[in-house]
C-alpha cells in the first residue's frame, strides 16, 4: 500500500468489520494507516508513512497562527461549511494544510491539491490524508500528473473553490463545465490568478462569483510585500549559500511583491536595480532609493535576478547573452514563464547541476548562468514559503471570504467581487489585538466633522 507514490483507492468495508474500530490499533502503526486508506480515502500522494513529520510542521504553524486558531474554534461551533465541498489548489505546505484543517473544522468536505509541481511537501500531504482529507498531490509531479491531480480534486463536485493561480477555475470552465451549476463561487489567492480571472470576466466567460482575495488590504499589504520579501531571500540564501551584501540585485516588477523583494535585498546590503513597464511604479522605485533601467541594460551588470511580474519572457535570450559569468536567476512570480527557460535550454551548450535546485547553463557566448528551482517560485520550490504569521492573515481572509460566499453567494450579481471591507477590518482588528496594540477611536464629534462639508 505504501509505495513511492501512494495511490489510495476507496474500499467499502462491512460495518461489522472490527477493523473499523480505531481502538484496536496504534494510530502511528503501519497497519492502522493501511486500514485508514481502505476505509476513508481516495487520494494520490507519495508516501503516507511521512505523515508524522507533516503533523509536526502543521502543529508549529498552528502555534504561530493566532487568527486561524480563533477561526478554527469558531468554525467548530458554528459549522458554516456543513454539507459543502471545497476544492482547494494552493501551494501544499504546512500553512495551507492548517487552512484546510480549519475549513474542515467548519464542516467542509475538503479536496486538496497543490498549485505548483515543486511546492508540495509530501509529508504535509500525508498528514492531511491521515487526518481524513482527500489529497491529490506530490512533489515534482509531471505536467500530466499535475493536471490529473487538478481534475481528480474537481471530480468531487465542489461547491466552493479556493484557487492560487486559477488552475481549478480554468479547468472547470474549459474541460468540466458540467460542474458549474453546483459551484456557489470561489476565492483567488494571487495576483496572477486575478489577472486570469479579469481576462475571463472581460470576455464574458466567468460563470460564477470569484472573490479577489489578493486585493484585500490584509493580504497584499503584508503577504505580497513582507511575506514575499522575506521568503524569496530565504529561498535564495539557503539554496545558493552566497552573500548578498555588495552584490547587484535586479528586481523585475515593482508591484507589492517587487517592493518587498527590493526592500529586503537593500536590507541585506545589495545595490538594487528595478526594471518596470509602468512609469508611475518606476518613479516610486526611484524615490524609494533604487535605480531603474531596462532589463537589457540591467542584465549586463546584475549578480542576482528576481522576476516578480506575472508576465512571460521578462528575461529572454537577448538578456542571457549579455549577463555576467556566474549570474544567478530566479523567479518569484506564480508561473515558470518569466524567465524564458524553454529558450535557455535550447541555446545552452552544456547544463550542469551545481547544487540542489541550482542548474547551470553554459551559453554560446561562453559564460555560465545559474537558474534556481527550474525557474519556478523560488520561495516555495526552494524554501518554505511565507512566514506563518503572514499567511495567518491571508488565510484568515480566505476562510472568511469562503464563509461570505456560502452566506451571500445567491445574492451576488457580479462575477468578480472584492473582499467585503468589514472582513478586511475584522481581520486587521483581530491581528492588532494579538500583537498587543491599541489604536485611537474617533469621538462622535470627530466623526461629525469628517462627514461634514463645512468647517464650522
Amino acid at each position: 500500500m505504501i509505495q513511492e507514490r501512494c495511490y489510495i483507492r476507496k474500499i467499502s468495508l462491512r460495518a461489522s468489520d472490527d477493523r473499523t474500530d480505531d481502538h484496536h490499533y496504534n494510530k502511528n502503526s503501519a497497519e492502522y494507516l493501511i486500514i485508514l486508506l481502505e476505509e476513508k480515502m481516495n487520494s494520490e500522494i507519495r508516501d503516507l508513512s511521512l505523515a508524522e513529520s507533516g503533523e509536526r510542521k502543521i502543529e508549529w504553524v498552528k502555534r504561530n497562527c493566532d487568527l486561524l486558531r480563533t477561526l478554527e474554534k469558531e468554525f467548530t461551533e458554528t459549522k458554516p461549511f456543513a454539507g459543502k465541498k471545497i476544492a482547494l489548489s494552493v501551494h501544499l505546505e504546512a500553512k495551507t494544510a492548517y487552512l484546510c484543517k480549519v475549513l474542515k473544522a467548519g464542516g467542509a468536505d475538503m479536496y486538496v491539491t497543490g498549485s505548483n509541481p515543486l511546492s508540495t511537501q509530501d509529508d504535509v500531504a500525508a498528514a492531511l490524508v491521515k487526518d481524513g482529507l482527500e489529497v491529490h498531490a506530490w512533489y515534482d509531479c509531471t505536467p500530466e500528473e499535475y493536471e490529473l491531480h487538478i481534475r481528480h480534486v474537481l471530480e468531487a463536485g465542489p461547491n466552493i473553490i479556493i484557487d492560487d493561480g486559477g488552475d481549478l477555475v480554468n479547468m472547470v470552465h474549459t474541460k468540466m463545465p458540467e460542474l458549474i451549476p453546483a459551484i456557489i463561487g470561489g476565492c483567488e489567492e494571487t495576483t496572477t490568478g486575478i489577472i486570469r480571472l479579469e481576462a475571463m470576466n472581460n470576455a464574458g466567460e466567468l460563470k460564477f462569483p470569484m472573490v479577489r482575495v489578493n486585493n484585500a488590504d490584509c493580504k497584499h499589504f503584508f503577504d505580497n510585500r513582507y511575506g514575499t520579501g522575506q521568503s524569496v531571500w530565504d529561498g535564495i540564501n539557503r539554496t545558493t549559500n552566497l552573500i548578498v551584501a555588495g552584490k547587484i540585485v535586479v528586481v523585475a516588477g515593482y508591484g507589492w511583491c517587487g517592493k518587498g523583494t527590493a526592500m529586503r535585498a537593500k536590507g541585506l546590503g545589495a545595490r538594487v536595480i528595478v526594471t518596470e513597464i509602468d512609469p508611475i511604479k518606476a518613479i516610486e522605485a526611484v524615490m524609494d532609493g533604487f535605480d531603474v533601467m531596462p532589463m537589457n541594460e540591467a542584465a549586463k551588470i546584475g549578480d542576482f535576478f528576481v522576476t516578480v511580474t506575472g508576465c512571460d519572457k521578462v528575461i529572454d535570450e537577448e538578456d542571457f547573452a549579455v549577463m555576467k559569468d556566474g549570474a544567478v536567476l530566479c523567479n518569484a512570480g506564480h508561473f515558470d514563464c518569466e524567465i524564458d527557460m524553454a529558450r535557455l535550454r535550447e541555446i545552452a551548450l552544456e547544463t550542469r547541476e551545481q547544487r540542489k535546485n541550482i542548474m547551470g547553463y553554459k551559453l554560446p557566448t561562453g559564460q555560465w548562468i545559474f537558474v534556481l528551482a527550474e525557474g519556478r517560485l523560488v520561495n516555495l520550490a526552494a524554501g518554505d514559503g511565507h512566514p506563518a504569521e503572514i499567511m495567518d492573515m491571508s488565510f484568515a481572509i480566505q476562510a472568511l471570504s469562503a464563509k461570505y460566499l456560502v452566506e451571500h453567494g445567491s445574492e451576488l450579481t457580479e462575477k468578480l467581487i472584492d473582499v467585503p471591507r468589514e472582513v478586511d477590518i475584522d481581520v486587521a482588528k483581530r491581528k492588532l489585538a494579538f500583537l498587543g496594540k491599541e489604536i485611537d477611536v474617533l469621538t462622535e464629534e470627530q466623526e461629525k466633522y469628517l462627514n461634514s462639508y463645512t468647517l464650522a
